[in-house]
Order: C-alpha cells, then structure tokens, then sequence
C-alpha cells in the first residue's frame, strides 16, 4: 500500500453531527480543520436522514431553572444516559445558541413561527424537546464546513491514534476504496466516530445491518481511544429502545397513538387516545413493554393510530419524513398499509452498549490534544451538536498553542498497521469479517445478554478471546471493502472483550445490567466505572462524575 501525509490543525474523526459540528467551530477559529469520514459525509451518524426532536432549555420558556429542567430529563430521554451533573449543565447552557445558530443556516428549528414542544415528555409536566424539521441537516452542516475552508475526506478510515508521550500528534487511516495508508498529522484530534452496533445480533439476524444507526458504527473511536491509552467508562451497561417490528427504526416520539394490546386495551395509563402532544410515555418509561408482554404471553403489542384526527395526521406525517423514517413510509405506502386503518406492531430492540469515552464539559480526554464528541461521550442529537461545537472551539484553542509533531516517532506502529493490512489482503483462506462479526454477536447474546452472571460471563469472556485470536492469525480481506469492515469488527471485538471484564467488576444490578447473583443495586457504586490500558493491561475503577449525579 501506499503512503499519503496530510496535515491540518484540527483532525476531526467522523462525519456525523458532531463532528461537522467541531469542524465548522474550528474552521471559523481560524483553525485548517480535515474531517476524515470512513462512509460519505452526507449519509453518516444517527442523523444521517434526519432528526425531528432536539433537546434544548430556552430561558423564554422554561424560566431561570435549568436545573429543574435537568432533573426532568433525568426522568425521559437522559435518564439511560450516565454523566456527571455538569455534563448536562454545559450542554444546556448552550444548546439553545445552537438551535439559533442552526434555525439562521437553515435548518428550520421552529415551526409555524414559533417553537414546538412535543414528545418525550410527561402530560402536565415540563416540555424538554423542541420539533424542528432536520431532514437535509447533513446537506446544511456540510456547506457550512466547506464555507469555512474544512476538507472532507470521504471513504478512508481512522484506525489508530497516533502519541508522543502524553499527548496525542495524529491518526492512520485506511482507504476503503484505494490501496492507500492516510498518516494524519495534526495538533489536535476530535473523535466523532458514533455509537457502537453490530456487537449484538439485529432485530433480524440474517439482515445484520437492519439497525437504526445504520450498522456502521463500530465502536471504532472508543476502541482506537482505549489503545491509546484513554479512558472509557460504564462499557457494560446497555440500553435498549422500542420501535416498529423487523424495520428497525427510531422515531418513538414522533409517532401520534396509543400503545395497545391485541384485545385494544392501553398497555400504559398515560393516554387513551391519540395526543400529538406527548404520544404514548409508557414507551419512553419502558422500552422492554413489548417484550414483556410477548413473554407473558400477552403480546403482540401495537401502535394504535386509527383514532387519530386527519390533522394530526398530517402532522405526524410531517415529522416522521424529517426524523428520517421516509423508508418507512415508503414501505407501508408500498404494502397498501394506512396507520389510520392499521395498528403497527411495536418490538423491543436488541441490547446495544459500548459505553463512552471519558470528556469533560470541555471535551477533553485525559490525552492532551484529544478530544470527544456526540454519542462517542454524551448521546443524542442536542449534545452531539452543543459538544462538536465545544470540542471545535478548544481543539482550534489549543491548535495555536501547540507545535505540530514528526508522526515518524510511531513509525513502529505505523509499520506494524501496514504490515497487518498486508496480512489480511494477501490471505487467501481463513473466516471473514461475516463470520467473524456473527460469531462475535452469538457470544454477546449467549453470555453477557439481558441475564449476566460470573460463570456465564466468565465463559464467555474465554469464547471472545479465542476468536479474537483466532481473528489476528486468521481473518482475511478479499477487497479493500472487506478490509474495512474487518477493521471494524476487530474494533468490535476489543469492545466486547472490555464488556465481559466490566461487567465482571459490577457486581450488582443496575439498570439492564442485571445480575441474578448481586441482584440488589448497590448505592456505593453510583459512580462512574473507568477502564483504561497501561503497559498493555486494562485498568478499572471506580471514580465519582464530576458534577455530582
């Protein structure tokens, strides 16, 4: 393979929200910022094909207690989400600047003139997520990079970090379409790289990437950050959502319905008829309902939209296209199904996890220079966009205050990435990245699933470790296509293993994590669970969040 040098200030890795986000602040800092994005920009992160709710505290509406507010997201969407207290305050202290920012670039932030609150959200209590229509978002965002002097790198890779010492110099990249190694050289470095799929089977398990991330974040930024030496905390926790069956999709709050048995009885007390206002909370205060009845042998449980009023209709209509569910409704509008005549079922989805990167309310890592974005270290659309935004603004701060670095003091790692690019290309027998990501996927179901004990995940910690070695000496890359995707389940498979070690050290049960044999939550452990490696073993512990809960 080939070898190509580029160099910037600002190396932003990943072309979603955030990190388009980090970009255009870093740009308009007088920074040379690249985004290096392993798909296409346009089509990459969550909010790839839209988003139609956006978190933001607007002093106008909610008054002067953003702490109030707070606490009332700890309730719905960020209730899943561990951070320390002043994680949130910084991300609501400056979200509504974003939302402004975005409603004068284009992007319509308010609807019929003023601002919509609607879903995710009690009846009777505080309104926390603004509509707003973010169907060509990515068209927006990019433009405003480019208006601000940013290179946008599509189909390449980011594999590894590049360090001296304690600070972090640049990345290597892969080509996914040229026989070609990237060495970035930077001053600083933005991990935008998402969430983590594909390390649990799909809804559908012959259709790996039917998943509502899109099935191509792979936990890729927090596995090259972990190699580096960064920290990474509550790894085994995972969450789940709730959506239509066998087409994965997320939008729960954007649709107008009750959630309702097979006999037509409401399986929550928040609604009995269809409220565009709020929808039906029990999906947000149990996204394990639809499970739970199929289990009791209750189920199917569906959407029941046929009382909706031809208003409201259109309304919801609107607002599924600009959340990114226009496949969707294609889909019915195709199979001849009519929400107005036709109860949709409603599914639990499969376990997700990866945990996050640990930043601050800076976006700063313990790597100095290196820093983390959206859903790498804080979770949806609101705070991939407020936190790319901060993330942008320090890195560009930091950029002039440091002196670029040769890359050649990691020309040891460089060779040895080459060198196992090599091997992968040029084997001609051996499991590909398929084989090798199922195999992965039936392990984390089979033995760190929704029941976890210390036998069973000990069994299949020693599973993961086998493929995982099995992986080095064996997988093979027919294509630069096929390169990529073993790249990533190599990314995968340090994820999961990280998984198993974590999940051992919790013991109790928390959240999803639930452990038959220290089935009580313990209230010493509300804290942050950190790993990370040194001298080649990983490290954990347990250390308050900053901020407080």
């Amino acid at each position: 393979m080939t070898e190509e040098v580029i160099e910037a200030d600002v190396l932003c890795v990943g072309g979603g929200i955030a990190g388009l986000m980090a970009a255009i602040r870093a740009g308009e800092s007088g920074a040379t910022v690249v985004v290096v994005e392993k798909g296409n920009a346009r089509y990459s992160g969550c909010g790839r094909s839209g988003n139609d709710h956006f978190e933001a505290y607007i002093p106008e509406v909610h008054g002067p207690d953003i702490d109030g507010f707070i606490e009332e997201l700890l309730k719905t969407a960020k209730g899943e989400i561990l951070l320390g207290r002043n994680i949130f305050q910084t991300q609501f202290a400056r979200a509504f600047g974003i939302v402004k920012l975005w409603d004068e670039w284009g992007i319509p932030m308010k609807y019929q003139g003023g601002w919509e609150f609607a879903g995710h959200s009690f009846p009777g209590r505080t309104m926390t997520h603004i509509k707003y229509e973010g169907r060509f978002q990515k068209e927006v965002l990019i433009k405003q990079a480019k208006d601000r002097g940013v290179v946008i790198l599509d189909r390449v890779m980011v594999v590894d970090l590049l360090r001296q010492g304690d600070r972090v110099i640049g990345a290597l990249g892969v080509h996914t379409r040229e026989e070609k190694i990237l060495l970035f050289k930077a001053k600083a470095v933005i991990l935008a790289t998402g969430k983590c799929s594909r390390l649990y089977p799909s809804l559908t398990p012959g259709w790996m990437f039917n998943d509502p991330h899109g099935g191509v974040q792979s936990g890729d930024g927090r596995a090259m950050a972990y190699r580096a030496g960064v920290e990474l905390q509550n790894v085994e926790m995972p969450q789940r959502h709730i959506g239509p069956k066998y087409f994965v999709k997320f939008g729960q709050a954007s649709w107008i319905g009750v959630v309702k048995d097979p006999q037509g009885e409401p399986a929550g007390d928040f609604v009995q008829k269809p409220d565009r206002r709020h929808g039906d909370m029990i999906l947000e205060v149990n996204k394990l309902i639809a499970e739970e009845y199929h289990a009791a042998g209750k189920g199917p449980l569906y959407m029941d939209c046929t009382d909706i009023s031809e208003e409201d209709y259109e309304y919801m209509m609107h607002w599924m296209e600009h959340e990114g569910n226009i496949s969707l409704l294609d889909h019915m509008r195709e199979e001849g199904i009519d929400i107005r005549r036709h109860p949709i079922e409603f599914s639990t989805y499969p376990l997700r996890a990866g945990g996050l990167i640990v930043a601050n309310e800076k976006a700063e890592t313990n790597l100095e220079g290196l820093y983390s974005a959206g859903d790498e270290s804080y979770g949806d659309i609101s705070a991939a966009a407020t936190f790319g935004w901060i993330a942008g603004e320090n890195a560009a701060l930091a950029s002039q205050e440091t002196k670029s670095c040769d890359i050649e003091v990691e020309r040891a790692k460089i060779d040895e990435m080459g060198n196992s690019i090599e091997q992968l290309r040029m084997r001609s027998q051996g499991p590909d990245w398929m084989e090798t990501n199922i195999a992965l996927q039936q392990v984390m179901s089979d033995y760190a699933g929704m029941v976890r004990n210390e036998a069973l995940l000990e069994q299949g910690l020693n599973h993961l470790k086998r493929i995982r070695e099995k992986a080095r000496g064996e997988l093979i890359a027919r294509n630069t296509h096929e390169l990529w995707r073993c790249l990533e389940v190599i990314n995968l498979l340090e994820i999961g293993e990280l998984l198993f070690l974590m999940a051992l050290d919790r013991k109790e049960t928390r959240g999803l994590h639930r452990r038959p044999d220290f089935p009580e939550t313990d209230p010493m452990l509300d804290k942050a669970h950190v790993v990370h490696l040194i001298d080649g073993t990983p490290r954990i512990e347990w250390r308050s969040y900053q901020g407080g809960e």
